[in-house]
């Protein structure tokens, strides 16, 4: 049916107004919908699902600890050491601490080092062997004759399980270990500078005895200080003639030895008086 002119006009202004009222709910629904897609997650993602991650400390933190790894690695257990206590020990104990600051570098060389009045902080294969050979059990109580650097006690401190004792006869460097051992956490290893030669009888009798200079005979106050069954180990030998390693064992008031080869320790120092 033809339309007038009038009819035209009327509805052309109607379709003017449903198009513009359609694009504006248009848009309005697409304003809607953007907010609400984008706040939604970005709020939920703050408050719930930011993963927890442990922090890890970087081993980089200490530049030692590789060398020492290593030396451990292909020193002590491609030589024998099996005891995983012993190893583990090893791998802890920062002997870089425990030297003087020009051997530093030498630290996790396996050899022994000076350390200032005739004496050596001792080959860490030799602390490892020594300890190992002590057979040592939870709960016993050792005894260490030559404190000297605090290495070796540190090794026992570290292992967690023992009653640690200590004798060094030069004060310099009795003072000196106290402090180190301090520094590292071992403060419950109990010290005494003395002559160790004699033990500690006030503490006696102990399960283990290890003696990190050499005499030229067994001492007899030490074999009188282990408990049955007490193991000593102790390198004996005269100074700058050919020494051994010994292991001793006391079965009934005996002394049971075991000569286990040659090896080249500074003497056990004596009180002047004493000898």
């Amino acid at each position: 049916m033809p339309l007038d002119m009038y009819s035209l006009f009327t509805w052309g202004n109607r379709m003017k107004i449903n198009i513009t009222g359609y694009l504006f709910c248009v848009l309005i629904l697409l304003l809607l919908g953007c907010t609400s897609d984008e706040s939604e997650p970005i709020v939920a993602a703050t408050a719930t699902e930011i993963p927890q991650v442990e922090i890890i400390p970087s081993p980089t933190e200490d530049p030692f600890l590789q060398p020492r790894l290593n030396l451990v690695e292909y020193t002590m257990r491609a030589r024998g050491i099996e005891d995983p206590d012993v190893l583990r020990a090893m791998e802890t104990v920062p002997r870089h601490e425990l030297v003087p600051d020009e051997y530093i570098a030498y630290a996790y060389q396996d050899h022994p080092l000076p350390i200032g009045y005739g004496q050596t902080i001792s080959q860490p294969f030799m602390v490892a062997w020594m300890t190992e050979l002590l057979e040592l059990r939870p709960g016993e109580k050792v005894l260490e004759i030559g404190t000297g650097s605090g290495y070796q006690a540190s090794i026992l401190a570290e292992l967690g399980f023992l009653d640690v004792y200590s004798i060094e006869i030069i004060p310099q460097l009795a003072e000196r270990a106290a402090q180190d051992l301090e520094k590292l956490g071992y403060a419950e290893v109990h010290l005494m500078q003395g002559d160790g030669y004699f033990g500690w009888e006030e503490h006696a009798p102990f399960d283990a005895i290890i003696v990190t200079a050499a005499p030229d005979h067994l001492p007899l106050p030490l074999t009188q200080q282990l408990v049955e069954g007490g193991r000593l180990v102790i390198p004996i030998g005269p100074p700058g003639g050919y020494q051994s390693l010994w292991k001793f064992i006391n079965e009934g008031g005996e002394m049971r030895g075991f000569n286990l080869g040659g090896v080249s320790f500074v003497p056990l120092t004596r009180d002047a008086g004493e000898e």
